[in-house]
């Protein structure tokens, strides 16, 4: 599993690098970013994912989630993927960020063109975790994900999938219910298929529905954000943890927006969220 260093920094005693390498999953060359702590000088440490939302990279999250400090502290290791397959042979609608490049939503197409390339749930879930697990101290038994937006909707059903892989789960104004908010649908369709029963598969409260559990969830969500009401709809997922008996604690915060501004203020809130379930 041959892996590409493409730039390292040392950053509050641990090494923020980046990485490039081929995938067999997405036929794409891959690129995505870990933070190591300096704890892994001496042993395996957690790993927790953070899933960014559409038109992201790794980097955006790298540059902008302050994530580094709280990290080294707690001894976690933070696995940033790419958010979509990329690369001139890979079928995208340039002018429309909800779909393409950059907008993978963490799901395995089925239709053509996309599947060839678009098969972002089985690279996040399966492929990558093996060049983890090979190239870096991660200490797999102890996984937590998280994510932003289309990200958090994929954290949310990477959870909820494989309960017996993370041991945590959080999200900053994920897509409660991708299968038929307005800036998802559309690409949902198009990977999938437009009555495709498989789009459950990457819904968070479809899967509930369907009898998936998780332990617990801790939910961020910016009262200002205007994507709130007809993308977002958290209160789709409150009433589906409801039902199921799901732990969910949802904080709604006053006056914050979908940006990086948000993410970063309550970052070590859900770090430490992790930690406290990563560590024993």
């Amino acid at each position: 599993m041959p892996l590409d260093t493409i730039s390292t920094a040392k950053s509050h005693g641990g090494t923020q690098g980046v990485y490039r390498h081929y995938s067999r999953t997405t036929d794409t060359a891959m690129t995505f970013a870990v933070f190591t702590p300096p704890q892994a000088e001496t042993g395996r440490v957690p790993v927790l994912w953070f899933l960014s939302g559409l038109t992201c990279t790794h980097q955006n999250a790298m540059d902008k989630a302050e994530y580094r400090r709280l990290a080294a502290e707690l001894g976690l290791m933070i696995v940033l993927p790419d958010t979509s397959p990329r690369g001139a042979g890979v079928p995208d609608e340039p002018d429309n960020w909800q779909f393409g490049s950059g907008a993978g939503f963490y799901l395995d197409a089925t239709q053509s063109p996309y599947g060839e390339n678009y098969q972002m749930y089985s690279y996040v879930a399966d492929e990558l975790p093996g060049y983890l697990a090979t190239h870096f101290p991660a200490d797999m038994n102890r996984q937590g994900v998280m994510g932003h937006s289309m990200g958090g909707a994929g954290a949310l059903c990477l959870a909820l999938r494989n309960p017996e892989t993370f041991r945590s789960c959080s999200a900053f104004a994920p897509i409660a219910q991708p299968t038929t908010a307005d800036w998802s649908k559309p690409a949902f369709d198009k990977y999938l298929g437009a009555s495709s029963r498989s789009q459950r598969l990457y819904d968070p409260t479809r899967l509930i529905e369907d009898g998936k559990r998780f332990p617990e969830f801790l939910v961020d969500q910016g009262t200002a954000d205007p994507f709130l009401d007809t993308g977002l709809r958290p209160r789709l997922l409150e009433d589906a943890c409801r039902h199921a008996g799901i732990s969910l604690r949802l904080n709604m915060r006053e006056g914050y927006d979908h940006s990086y501004y948000f993410i970063s203020t309550f970052m070590d809130d859900h770090l430490r969220w992790h930690a406290e379930r990563l560590q024993a």
